[in-house]
Formats: C-alpha cells, sequence, structure tokens
C-alpha cells in the first residue's frame, strides 16, 4: 500500500532528513482534517501545540515529488534536508529530475513522499488518507 506524506514548510526547513526514492523511513507524521472532511499526512519533527493525531508510516519511497505554487507536482530524485534546502551545508540542496539529471527550478519548498508500507493496509487504525 502506498501512503502520501506531505513534506515541507519551516518543519522541514529547521531540522528535517533528506529524502530519497527506494530509502527506508519512518516519518513521524500528523493526521490533520480539514473542515471539509479530508484528511492528510504531514511529516512532524516537533509535534508542538498538536492537536491531531500523530501516526508514524515506515516503509520504503517509491516517489518524491515538489509541489509547486501553482499547485501542480514534478518528481525530484530526492529531498534535500532542511539546512540544505536553506542554502547551509556540505549539500547544495538543489533539486533534480530523477530520469534526466537536470536541475528542477523554483523556490518553493513543498513536497509529497510517497511510501510503500508492506502489507495489505498501512500500519495503525484504518484511515480515510490512505490509498
Amino acid at each position: 500500500m502506498d501512503v502520501v506524506v506531505a513534506v515541507g514548510g519551516w518543519e522541514h526547513e529547521c531540522c528535517g532528513p533528506s529524502y530519497e526514492r527506494g530509502q527506508v523511513v519512518d516519518v513521524a507524521c500528523v493526521v490533520v482534517t480539514t473542515q471539509d472532511g479530508t484528511t492528510s499526512l504531514v511529516e512532524t519533527r516537533h509535534e508542538i501545540g498538536v492537536i491531531w493525531p500523530i501516526e508514524h508510516v515506515r516503509g520504503r519511497v517509491v516517489d518524491v515529488e515538489v509541489v509547486h505554487e501553482d499547485g501542480t507536482a514534478q518528481p525530484v530524485l530526492r529531498i534535500p534536508d532542511g539546512s540544505a534546502l536553506c542554502g547551509f551545508g556540505e549539500d547544495d540542496g538543489h533539486l533534480e529530475d530523477p530520469w534526466t539529471g537536470e536541475v528542477v527550478l523554483g523556490s518553493h519548498h513543498d513536497f509529497r513522499v510517497t511510501v510503500r508500507v508492506p502489507g495489505n493496509h498501512a500500519p495503525g487504525p484504518p484511515s480515510p488518507y490512505r490509498d
């Protein structure tokens, strides 16, 4: 089963790890339900003032996308860690097309990571945010 996790914002820029296709991960996520009833998973590193449930998504990364400001998504090879995205550290923080190696332009730091979890369903109770 594939589970999509939103990654980005100040929490990822602060201390978020890199994510790469094929990597095995354990991502702590806030389960967010909006007023219209849709539910999504958002990576959390701090859980400060969280009013939503926390769930871990464990599995292998099968897709990584940057979400542009207009809402369109583009596949990328990896998401650099937060400090690299902000221009610090040894990693240059660029985003790269997974098939051509070309640099993906844009400064938007919102991403989607698709994690393939083992078995027929994701860990935890049944949830509407899972495929």
